[in-house]
Parts: structure tokens; C-alpha cells; sequence
């Protein structure tokens, strides 16, 4: 009888009104990345040239920023220098593409180009902190834009380089061709770090930027693991400048300034550092924030203001997003509900 008023109890606990917490199942990264292709495509056929052109690019920028917030907000290595990595990607393909006009092979020696060089620069971060860490990737940012204008016979100094590309198919609009191949390489590059982040490398990556004692005292290599996220923020950081050479069809030194890491770092910030929904919430930040930068520069009639008051822009953006949602913009509809469950 006691062992039959036992069981009778506990079936009856979940109707006593107790708040017992569900654990939300996920869905897998390659769902998710199969619904954005089906979106993206259905978008190119509706949206007008200009605004797929507008689309292609923020498909670029996804891919170095799902890369840095990784790199800053996984792992805690600040970058200043991606805009250099992008850079190199970019001149890698240029160079090859005009030599063998062979885009697939043209972006593998791009990225084996970032791939070595991320390898060195992290094997160098890797021995830095803080500061110093950021010091080193701005002297990256520095120094790459110059040694382009140095070997001019190479890099065609300030001038830069032409791309080569065969043309799309009569059927298909360049704008949209341009929109397909961005975002293929930008949902290819999200679902690879989606899966990296979901593993073991994702904890590892967590463990050492909280602790780096703890983490080597549960056996984490800490050297190794952050050269490796190094590296993998690299390879994305090339890959997308591959593509911006594609989308401009040519390279120089005025396309990767100083002020385009500092975008990137502030657009991953404003979109959520460690989420790369976040890092897709930057994307957009960096193709919307300096248009409407730039139409408000022409409306006023300055040219000084309209080269500054994007960063003006990202800045007062950057303040608000960071008083209103300290978690960026990817965090807001966890807040929202939050707060609505908590009202009920």
C-alpha cells in the first residue's frame, strides 16, 4: 500500500504546480543553414540588381565576422588586424585568378595563403595579452596596406590589381550570380564553425578564455588552441576578401583600411560577440550603417563629414545597443523572453 501511495505522489508531482525547467532542443546547424539558402535564393529573384549587389556584399562580411566573434568572443583574442587577413585574401586570388582565370583554384591558394598566415600571427598572439595582443594585430593592419604600395611591380602600388572572372551565365544577372556565390561561401563558412563550436574545440575554446589555469589543469593545450582559433578566424578573413575582390572585380590598398578592423571589431560588439547570429546582425550593421552614413553625408553637402560620420555612426550605435542590450542584438529576443515569462 505504501509502495502504490509512492508511486500515486510521484506521477502527481508535475500537476502540484512546480516550475520544473525544460531543456529547449536545438535545431541542427545544417537545418538552419539549408532554410537562410532557400531565403537568399528567393530574394535574389525579387530584390532589384542594386540591393542584390547590396545582399552579395553583406554575404561577404559574414564570413570575416562569424570568424572574428569566434576568435574575440569565444576564445578572447581581440583582433585589429582582420582587415589586413581580408587583405590577403583578397591579392591572393587577384594574383592568381589573372595568372590561371580558375575561381575554385583561385580561392584554394587564397586560403592556404591566410591559412599560413594566420598560422604565424597566432603562433605569435599566442605569447600575448590584452594590449599587446592588439598592438601586434595593428601593426598587421599597418603594415600589409604598405607592402602592397612597396612591391609595386607586383601589387601595382596604390593603383591595386584587376580581377579576371569569366561572366555568368546569358540567364542569370552578375548582381545575382554574385549574391549566389557570396552567401554559399558565407552559409559554407557559418555551418563549418557552427559544427566546430557545438565539439570539443568549442570548449576548449570557452574553457580558456575564462580560465587559462583551469583549462590547462583539465588538460587543454592552451598554445595550441589559441593559434588554432587564430588560424580559423584567418581562414574566414580570407575567404571574404576573396570575395569582395570577386564582388569589385579588383583590388588595392584603399579597400582595407585601418578603420575597416575597427568596423569589424565594433560590428561584432553591436551584434553580439560569441553568437554568430550575432555575427549576421554585424554583417547587415556594416552594409546598412555606412550607406546611410554616406546619404546623410550628401544630403548635408560635406565631404569631411561623409568620410567620418560612419564611424560616427557605429559609435553612437555601438553606445546605445551596449546601454539598452549589454549582449548585443542577438541577445534581445532571449531578453524579451525572458522577461514575458517571467510576467506570466
Amino acid at each position: 500500500m505504501t509502495n502504490v501511495q509512492t508511486k500515486a505522489n510521484a506521477t502527481a508531482v508535475p500537476d502540484a504546480g512546480l516550475n520544473v525547467p525544460k531543456r529547449r532542443r536545438r535545431l541542427h546547424p545544417a537545418l538552419v543553414i539549408a532554410a537562410g539558402a532557400v531565403l537568399v535564393v528567393a530574394l535574389t529573384y525579387v530584390l532589384p540588381p542594386f540591393r542584390n549587389y547590396q545582399l552579395a556584399t553583406t554575404g561577404a562580411y559574414l564570413c570575416v565576422t562569424a570568424g572574428l566573434t569566434v576568435l574575440t568572443g569565444l576564445n578572447g583574442q581581440l583582433s585589429l588586424g582582420h582587415g589586413a587577413l581580408m587583405a590577403t585574401g583578397a591579392y591572393t586570388l587577384a594574383l592568381t585568378q589573372n595568372k590561371w582565370v580558375n575561381l575554385p583554384l583561385s580561392f584554394a591558394v587564397a586560403i592556404l595563403v591566410t591559412t599560413a598566415a594566420g598560422a604565424v600571427i597566432g603562433l605569435a598572439a599566442a605569447r600575448l595579452r590584452g594590449p599587446y595582443l592588439a598592438g601586434l594585430t595593428l601593426a598587421v593592419a599597418i603594415v600589409v596596406p604598405s607592402v602592397t604600395s612597396t612591391f609595386d611591380e607586383t601589387f601595382n602600388s596604390d593603383q591595386g590589381l584587376s580581377v579576371i572572372l569569366n561572366p555568368p551565365p546569358e540567364t542569370i544577372p552578375m548582381e545575382r550570380w554574385q549574391a549566389w556565390l557570396c552567401w554559399g561561401a558565407a552559409l559554407v563558412v557559418v555551418l563549418l564553425l557552427a559544427l566546430l563550436i557545438r565539439g570539443r574545440f568549442g570548449r576548449d575554446l570557452r574553457a580558456v578564455r575564462d580560465d587559462e589555469t583551469a583549462a590547462k589543469l583539465a588538460g587543454i593545450n592552451i598554445a595550441r588552441t589559441q593559434v588554432l582559433a587564430f588560424v580559423v578566424s584567418a581562414v574566414c578573413a580570407g575567404v571574404s576578401g576573396a570575395l569582395f575582390a570577386v564582388l569589385a572585380q579588383s583590388v588595392s590598398p584603399g579597400a582595407f583600411p585601418l578603420t575597416l578592423s575597427l568596423f569589424l571589431v565594433m560590428a561584432i560588439v553591436i551584434g553580439g560577440l560569441g553568437s554568430l547570429f550575432g555575427a549576421l546582425w554585424g554583417a547587415v550593421l556594416l552594409v546598412v550603417l555606412p550607406t546611410l552614413a554616406q546619404s546623410v553625408g550628401e544630403q548635408t553637402g560635406s565631404q569631411q563629414l561623409e568620410g567620418n560620420l560612419a564611424l560616427v555612426v557605429f559609435g553612437v550605435v555601438l553606445v546605445v545597443v551596449m546601454l539598452a542590450a549589454p549582449g548585443g542584438l542577438a541577445s534581445i529576443p532571449s531578453r524579451i523572453s525572458r522577461l514575458i515569462r517571467r510576467n506570466r
